[in-house]
C-alpha cells in the first residue's frame, strides 16, 4: 500500500548500520509533524538502505517535505509492530511527475456520428382496450 503524507521534520534520529546475511545495511528513522483536522500528530518513519540515508541528509529539521511511504506492519512474540518505510521523499508542495493518461478503450474511442434516439415511454392511450373474454375486474385472480 502506497501513501502520501506533507509535515515537517522535527526529529532526526541516528543512523543504525550493520551487517546481515544479505550483507551491509543502513537505516535512519525520522519524526514527521503533520495536521490532523485541528491538531498535530506525529508518526516516525524509517528510510532504509544506503540510498535513502543520504536522501534524508539532504532535509533538516524544520523542513517541510512530502513523504511516500508503505505501511508494513509484523508479529514477534505476540505482539504487533507497524513499520513506515519511505520510498521517496520531496520538498513540500512539489508536484509529482504527472501519471501518463490512460489509453480509452477501442469502442469509446470513436463517438456515434449521429444522436441515438429512443422511442418514448407507452402511455395508457397505446394499452390495449378491453379482451374478449374480460369480465371487467382488472386482477388477474
Amino acid at each position: 500500500m502506497a501513501l502520501e503524507l506533507e509535515g515537517t521534520i522535527s526529529q532526526k534520529l541516528g543512523v543504525q548500520s550493520g551487517t546481515s546475511a544479505r550483507g551491509q545495511w543502513a537505516k535512519q528513522e525520522f519524526i514527521l509533524e503533520f495536521p490532523d483536522g485541528n491538531f498535530t500528530s506525529q508518526a516516525c518513519f524509517t528510510a532504509w538502505g544506503q540510498e535513502k540515508v543520504q536522501e534524508l541528509a539532504k532535509y533538516q529539521v524544520g523542513d517541510k517535505v512530502k513523504v511516500s511511504f508503505n505501511l508494513k506492519s509484523r508479529e514477534f512474540n505476540g505482539r504487533w509492530y507497524n513499520d513506515l518505510q519511505i520510498w521517496r521523499l520531496a520538498p513540500a508542495g512539489q508536484a509529482t511527475a504527472p501519471a501518463a493518461p490512460a489509453q480509452a478503450p477501442a469502442y469509446q474511442a470513436s463517438a456515434p456520428a449521429a444522436p441515438i434516439y429512443e422511442a418514448p415511454a407507452p402511455t395508457l392511450d397505446d394499452m390495449p382496450g378491453d379482451l374478449p373474454g374480460d369480465d371487467g375486474e382488472d386482477l388477474p385472480f
